[in-house]
């Protein structure tokens, strides 16, 4: 019976003793910090990873993420200086950086999430409110005018936040910008009616510019074909003074004349018969009359 006792007992101790073991251990890893707590006070504050021991079930243990904290903000709708509405859609990424700091101000993720929706809030709203319409949508479709605000934003968010809490906003960007449903039709349609009066100035000036190369161009051309057309009519003049000289070269005598009449006769006579019977009269004393009666 003794020993039956004396092995429960044992049994109770070692189990006992493995419950108080197993509640004073706690694993601290890489990407968060280990908060240690004693009647609600922060006891340790262990940022390496390992592993530690605490007083059972009189320290608490909990964790705060260490690594890089992204926070799609809630979109919100907000006025710009000349008075018109804009839906802005932001995210930040923080990370905690002073963990003591951050348990006795905020305590919970959850908490600084709802002080970021609020300090981001008021940062964007007066930060719009110093800008046209037209301007946030042009800085939003150029890379370097679109830093430039993000980097705005960012200085003024971390100016409220980073001191007071414990932490540090890395960057708070412009995720996208919208425009309210009530308002978006009308403004679509302004974006194309100004579209469609570019693209109209456009094509006129394309027309003039057009008419302007097609007039030249038949100037040119009518300069190219007189010039042509002059150039010709001398070629032609130079020509018929070529053959005329030639001619007088050829016939400067009586004899050469002669022939060159004979042959002339010859030539005609040769159109005048072909095609037919033909009737031809000529003088008794004519050189082709004299030929055609064998003299």
């Amino acid at each position: 019976m003794k020993k039956a006792v004396s092995l429960v007992v044992t049994v109770v101790v070692i189990f006992i003793a493995a419950i108080l073991l197993v509640n004073s251990m706690y694993i601290v890893r890489e990407n968060e910090y280990g908060v240690v707590k004693q009647f609600g006070k922060i006891a340790v504050i262990r940022e390496e990873a390992g592993l530690y021991f605490k007083i059972p079930f009189i320290e608490e243990f909990s964790t705060l993420p260490k690594n890089l904290q992204m926070y799609d903000v809630p979109s919100s709708e907000l006025l710009t200086s000349d008075a018109k509405s804009l839906v802005v859609n932001n995210y930040v990424v923080w990370y905690i950086e002073n963990p003591e700091k951050f348990i006795q101000r905020i305590g919970t993720i959850s908490e600084m999430e709802n002080r970021l929706d609020a300090t981001i809030y008021s940062v964007v709203k007066n930060t719009m409110g110093t800008k046209l319409q037209s301007e946030i949508i042009s800085a939003a479709n150029d890379e370097g005018n679109r830093n430039a605000v993000n980097q705005q934003i960012t200085e003024e968010v971390t100016q409220n936040l980073n001191t007071e809490y414990g932490v540090t906003v890395v960057s708070v960007e412009i995720k996208k910008l919208d425009l309210p449903s009530d308002n978006e039709s009308a403004v679509y349609n302004r974006m194309i009616s100004d579209r469609n009066q570019i693209a109209a100035a456009l094509t006129a000036e394309g027309e003039l510019e057009a008419s302007k190369i097609r007039n030249e161009t038949d100037k040119q051309a009518s300069i190219i074909l007189s010039e042509a057309a002059a150039q010709a009519e001398k070629m032609k003049g130079e020509a018929e003074a070529e053959y005329m000289r030639i001619l007088a070269e050829a016939y400067n005598s009586a004899e050469k004349q002669e022939f060159y009449e004979f042959y002339r006769s010859l030539d005609a006579m040769k159109v005048a018969l072909s095609g037919g019977k033909k009737v031809v009269i000529l003088p008794a004393d004519s050189d082709i009359a004299k030929i055609l009666m064998g003299e």
